[in-house]
């Protein structure tokens, strides 16, 4: 897919906002009812702006025509990073975006999205669903008079693209990297100048030299995002976003007074967009990577081993901050996640990453 298919278009759809509330008021006073939902991604963008239109439709078609949601992607009503406050203020019902870019509201709310070293796509699920993690999630959005659901998730990302080798710790400092949540305080204290930019903005800021290197999410995005035509240099794995996750969220009055199969119908919509997500960049990851590599001339490289020991050290120290944090949410939130992750690594680390080492290391199927 190229940049322009998804950068473009933005005026046509916000053209149609004033016809849309029009035909709103119409549709519910039918006994219908049509929710608006802004998102942080560009229109038709890989994976992420696909997932919450297909989310969009899924509800819509699920509930027959009773709930129908129409999607505005990033600045076609609000700018990306203004999504969560159009809910809150009333102006849209929904949002699709990541709860780390609203860290500036709690900082709990980036267990949601991922935690360095934190969880997989799998362990984030397990901990929201039946640990105690979509309960918490409840409380910290019921301040703000919404409620969370998760909506997709990448599997572990990339690690991002820098203009040159990286060969030890001293080659991070002073860089300006774009990276949000969590991860980009681990960054910052690794040595970074760290920003956070959307998706639609990361480009140009690279071409300008505004920023010397960035992450995203992964080949299935970032080629679409042409990062490979500035720079060569593409790291993985992101140890600062090993299964991040995407979030779906409603204003909670409205939610509450949809009936309840409808209720329903969004909860599992978002379920099934979550393991229906991962499994798209799970699938069109390595393809991009391949056309990358192939194609592009880029260089897959992994970090050096002091990055990876420094950033485990200092997204230990945040964690450790988190829990003795002032606000009680905060600090409940924290000890959840230590909590759920030291028993969910039993498994992961006993059974899957062990499974997975001995399919490394003698079954390789690619000389059949």
């Amino acid at each position: 897919m190229k940049r322009r298919d998804f950068i473009t278009g933005s005026a046509a759809a916000a053209g149609v906002g004033a016809m849309a509330i029009g035909s709103k008021s119409i549709a519910q006073n039918s006994g219908n009812r049509t929710w608006s939902m802004v998102t942080t991604w560009p229109r038709n963008f890989p994976g992420l702006g696909v997932g919450a239109q297909r989310l969009a439709d899924r509800i819509t078609q699920m509930s027959g025509g009773r709930l129908t949601v129409r999607v505005y992607s990033a600045g076609e009503l609000v700018p990306a990073l203004e999504s969560l406050d159009a809910v809150i203020e009333g102006s849209a019902e929904m949002m699709h975006g990541a709860a780390y870019y609203w860290i500036n509201r709690s900082r709990a709310l980036s267990f949601f999205t991922g935690v360095p070293y934190g969880m997989t796509s799998r362990e984030m699920a397990a901990w929201v669903r039946y640990m105690g993690g979509q309960e918490i999630w409840d409380d910290i959005y019921d301040q703000f008079g919404l409620k969370g659901f998760l909506s997709g998730d990448t599997g572990t990302q990339a690690a991002g693209w820098f203009p040159e080798e990286l060969k030890s710790l001293d080659d991070i400092q002073g860089i300006r990297f774009r990276t949000p949540g969590l991860g980009g305080e681990v960054w910052s204290r690794l040595g970074a100048s760290v920003v956070n930019l959307p998706a639609g903005e990361i480009y140009q800021a690279l071409q300008s030299g505004a920023l010397d290197a960035a992450e995203f999410v992964g080949p299935y995005n970032d080629l679409a995002l042409g990062f490979h035509q500035i720079h060569k240099n593409y790291y993985f794995p992101s140890f600062i976003e090993p299964g991040l996750a995407t979030e779906c969220v409603v204003d909670k009055a409205k939610f509450e007074e949809l009936p309840n199969d409808l209720q329903r119908i969004v909860e599992l919509a978002c379920q099934a967009e979550y393991d229906q997500v991962a499994s798209d960049f799970y699938a069109n990851d390595p393809i991009a990577l391949q056309t990358l590599v192939n194609d592009h001339d880029v260089i897959v490289r992994q970090f050096p081993e002091d990055i990876l020991e420094a950033g485990a050290g200092h997204a230990k120290d945040i964690i450790r901050e988190l829990r003795d944090d002032s606000d009680p949410l905060t600090r409940r939130t924290t000890e959840s996640f230590i909590s759920s992750l030291n028993t969910l690594r039993q498994r992961t680390d006993v059974n899957d990453m062990a499974f997975l080492q001995a399919r490394a290391n003698y079954f390789d199927l690619t000389d059949l």
